[in-house]
């Protein structure tokens, strides 16, 4: 699928968000035709699409709405070329204190696009998964046939969202592909994450309070993940297939912090907050990715090493600390 020139007309839902912030500016810089959902506020607030620069915010429709409505979905999808569906709660703790909104949002939500998607004819449509959805890996690294395991309600959302646009695929010929991104981080991404959390404090504090700081994790950095999307999108292989972007490389929570320390030198201490840790069996211990399957269809693996990624996100933050309450637990 052609995205330059303004010849697509392209829906991305979830467009305030951290992921969906760079993926529709780097869909406006190609010259696509970019319409963005995002949930609705009082505030007339379109998230991290605020920190565009104001001549790529001009260039969006922005409509403004819920997942779980189904005409509000039906009228963003409308005329519509591809769609990429990254639009969801994606709080793990939020999930423990409200599972019924991660689970009304983020199952309603995809069943809303793509029976759009099915009745407008789309061309194409990126659903968007999550590396939670096989838990605790059973081996490493973890490909595309590992076995699904919900140790979150936000987990158990977004297995059946994958399986609700799974069987999309297969009883109504809605041509969907499956990227799942491993962890993402960047610029831009909230402290609800744990990278943003660890670089917050340690510029502005004495102590960094975590939970578990054994946990280990793949991280993406952002412009790659976005690539993958793009990719994803344009490649006619990927259509009906689940895909894994990740870099095949794991680190634990603690790891990072420690690196954090060194590069902004400071003299920090490094908290284990037993109100941060998950319950128990709910705790993924290990994620490592098997990107393979995207280096052969797509053609992709990351350019970006963690470190140089790690280094780009401090300064970012750095310039934009104002944004983060460091104080706080963020769920």
């Amino acid at each position: 699928m052609n995205l330059a020139g303004g010849k697509s007309r392209v829906l991305v839902t979830g467009a305030g968000g951290f992921i969906g912030s760079h993926l529709t500016e780097r869909l406006i810089d190609t010259g696509a035709c970019v319409r963005a959902f995002v949930r609705y506020n009082s505030r007339n607030d379109w998230g991290l699409l605020e920190l565009l620069p104001r001549e790529k915010v001009n260039e969006i429709e922005v409509i403004m709405g819920d997942l779980r409505d189904s005409d509000a979905i039906h009228k963003a999808v409308k005329g519509m070329n591809l769609i990429f569906h990254l639009g969801s709660l994606i709080s793990i703790p939020y999930s423990y204190i409200h599972p019924r909104e991660t689970i009304e949002t983020n199952i309603l939500g995809v069943l809303n696009i793509l029976s759009s998607a099915h009745e407008t004819g789309v061309e194409r449509v990126i659903h968007t998964s999550t590396s939670e959805v096989y838990g605790t890996a059973r081996y490493v690294p973890i490909d595309e046939n590992h076995p699904l395991h919900g140790q979150s309600p936000y987990s158990a959302s977004k297995i059946g969202a994958d399986m609700i646009a799974e069987s999309f695929y297969r009883s109504f010929e809605v041509p969907i592909a499956i990227i799942r991104p491993f962890n993402t981080f960047g610029p831009r991404q909230s402290a609800r994450a744990v990278i943003p959390t660890i670089i917050s404090q340690a510029l502005t504090g004495e102590q960094i309070r975590l939970g578990s700081l054994h946990p280990t994790r793949d991280y993406t950095y952002v412009d790659d993940v976005v690539e993958a999307f793009i990719r994803v999108a344009q490649s006619h292989n990927s259509m009906g297939e689940v895909i894994n972007i990740g870099s095949n490389f794991e680190i634990s929570i603690g790891d990072i912090a420690r690196k954090v320390i060194a590069i902004v030198g400071r003299d920090t201490d490094i908290i284990t907050d037993p109100v941060r840790n998950r319950p128990e069996k709910s705790e993924v211990e290990r994620l490592l990715c098997d990107n393979s399957k995207a280096k052969k269809l797509l053609g992709w693996e990351p350019k970006i090493s963690f470190d140089d990624g790690l280094k780009r996100t401090i300064e970012w933050i750095s310039n934009n600390i104002a944004l983060y309450k460091s104080e706080l637990y963020n769920v």
